[in-house]
């Protein structure tokens, strides 16, 4: 089986690529949903997140309200190394028996882990090849208010260097038709590789 990173900045379109692999036969695996299912009440990360950041970052229903948490992290380099190093164990150890339930299914498949920070915290070296996902600046930007996620642009490894760790770039600045055309001839190199 072949393992695949897809990753690139925020608001640039991976989820849009991931869902494309997907429909050409990939195993679409997103480190964010497990992100959210390790921090839910029994989940790995719950309990030490708790711990770690008080229960005043819970909702009334007791899940964790991640908006607060957030707003408590995400403006000081401590404390989000601290969340990071309570949450990432956990999704990578998910990620990894998934893919390994996959490689039993499809020996010859192909398993694509969509993350937004493979390359800043390392984990980039677990996978054979690596897309990065782009768009020009403005775009992003522009996405990224349009999510509410604009603060985040800037914690982010500038893409410049992000290109320097990919194996392939999908560029999502023009249409959706050509973002797909891309896509799938990345899918048909991947599809060459023997691992």
């Amino acid at each position: 089986m072949l393992k695949v990173g897809l990753t690139g900045g925020l608001a640039c379109g991976k989820s849009f690529v991931g869902e494309a692999l997907a429909g050409l036969g990939c195993y679409l695996i997103r480190a964010d949903e497990l992100g959210h299912a390790v921090e839910a009440p029994g989940g790995e990360a719950y309990e030490p997140v708790v711990r770690e950041f008080g229960r005043d970052i819970l909702a009334e229903d007791g899940q964790i309200d991640r908006k607060r948490l957030a707003a408590r992290v995400f403006g000081n380099p401590e404390a989000l190394a601290r969340l990071n190093a309570l949450v990432h164990p956990a999704v990578v150890r998910r990620e990894e028996e998934l893919m390994r339930e996959f490689a039993r299914r499809e020996p010859n498949g192909i398993a694509v882990v969509e993350a937004a920070i493979l390359i800043e915290t390392g984990s980039f070296k677990r996978f054979d090849r690596l897309i990065l996902v782009t768009c020009t600046e403005e775009q992003q930007l522009k996405r990224a208010l349009h999510r509410d996620h604009a603060p985040r642009l800037s914690r982010q490894m500038p893409m410049a260097e992000k290109k320097h760790f990919s194996d392939f770039l999908i560029d999502t600045s023009g249409t959706k038709e050509d973002t797909l055309r891309q896509t799938h001839a990345v899918y048909e190199q991947l599809r060459r590789i023997q691992i």
